[in-house]
């Protein structure tokens, strides 16, 4: 008996040793929650005000799992919020105009990649930091965006499969006891992916003779996530079930979270962040990853703006305003190293989840904006500490 706790303990402080940049987001999101379910008396858990922060979190979400590849990369990108704004304005003057709302989505999704590409090109091939490149197409696309909306200011949205992106859900095909039947479904199928998934890497682990955690430990983990994802899949079936918000992040995270982990396009972006370089010794093309990365961003951040826009139903000359500010503190929240080569898309969207679970449970208890500020410094300023300790480095 003793000698399996000592193998509990052992393997927990492993863990927290090893891996206390893949967890503690998860630790912060559920002491979050539980925080504001006491202090606003259960109305931050309620299924109404989950699926509202679902749908704002949505546009930041997207746009972290691109600003992830450019932060491992240890680049950045300041344009994303204006480039967002820009192609929302871009949507509520196409959809104004009667064009097709399919083709405005391509033209939108399209013109991100361009926008992204050209960035990149200017960084990676020219040679002019990340900084200061983007720094210029905030400025450039926050003129454009007030250059599209100085003729009607705020321009209404009134396509209903426009709108219906960020504010409508996937219909109820059947029911269980009163409640959305397929979210509980989904719900289901995502622990035992979960369990699956996380049972066969474990195994693997094993197999090759690489250090894994204590059996306790693993088992821990894989219920508390259960849990989470179950407590979570419950409670929005009381309500309308699961958003086309969801759908989409679930979607693009899915994607991103392949391409890193399965491809060598992946390996190269880490092989990249990690030692420069050493993947320039290696062969790999640097420039193009640098470019690639961009032209990501550029088509996440004209997502962000498609989500944004549709939740709203308006584009405004303010939209896209600080986006930037969140999505880059959802990157380091969710665990996104400072010094580049480590990060993880599924931590970033945890990430945005803080993010904006602050923002919308502090709304709940009527704390004003000012403090709000002050509360997301102290907590971004801890989650980089948090990377730095935990990497036995100093800030210089």
């Amino acid at each position: 008996m003793k000698k399996e706790n000592a193998s509990f303990f052992a393997g927990s402080s492993a863990v927290i040793a090893e891996s206390i940049r893949n967890y503690a987001m998860y630790a912060a999101l559920a002491i979050i929650f539980i925080i504001f379910g006491i202090t606003t008396n259960g109305s931050f858990l309620t299924a109404r005000n989950l699926t509202n922060l679902i749908n704002q979190t949505g546009y930041v979400a997207v746009m972290a799992v691109g600003m992830t590849l450019v932060l491992i990369l240890t680049q950045i990108d300041l344009s994303i919020g204006s480039i967002a704004g820009f192609f929302g304005a871009v949507a509520g003057l196409l959809l104004m105009n009667k064009v097709n709302v399919f083709l405005v989505i391509i033209i939108l999704l399209i013109g991100g990649i361009l926008a992204g590409l050209l960035q990149g090109m200017i960084t990676g091939r020219v040679g002019v930091p990340a900084f200061v490149t983007t720094l210029a197409g905030l400025f450039i696309f926050r003129g454009l965006v007030m250059l599209a909306t100085e003729a009607t200011g705020t321009i209404p949205v009134s396509n209903d499969f426009f709108n219906s992106i960020s504010n409508g859900f996937v219909p109820p095909l059947f029911t269980i006891g009163g409640r959305h039947g397929l979210t509980l479904f989904v719900g289901l199928l995502t622990i035992l992916i979960l369990v699956i998934t996380q049972v066969n890497h474990r195994r693997d682990m094993i197999r090759y003779k690489f250090k894994v955690t204590s059996l306790p430990f693993f088992i821990m983990k894989n219920l508390f996530f259960a849990l989470l994802i179950g407590s979570l899949t419950f409670i929005l079936s009381r309500y309308r079930g699961i958003s086309w918000t969801i759908v989409v992040v679930a979607i693009v995270t899915i994607v991103y979270h392949l391409m890193l982990t399965k491809t060598k396009l992946g390996r190269h972006i880490y092989g990249v962040g990690g030692n420069k370089e050493a993947a320039l010794l290696a062969g790999v093309n640097v420039r193009n990853i640098i470019i690639f990365s961009f032209a990501s961003m550029g088509l996440m951040a004209s997502l962000g703006g498609i989500l944004f826009t549709s939740r709203l139903q308006s584009a405004t000359p303010t939209a896209g305003n600080g986006f930037e500010l969140d999505t880059i503190a959802a990157c380091f929240i969710g665990g996104v190293s400072t010094t580049g080569g480590v990060g993880r898309v599924t931590n970033s969207i945890i990430g945005s989840f803080v993010i904006i679970s602050l923002t919308n449970g502090l709304n709940l208890m009527s704390i004003g904006i000012s403090y709000q500020y002050i509360i997301k410094g102290i907590i971004f300023i801890l989650a980089v500490a948090l990377d730095v300790r935990s990497r036995g480095k100093r800030a210089i």
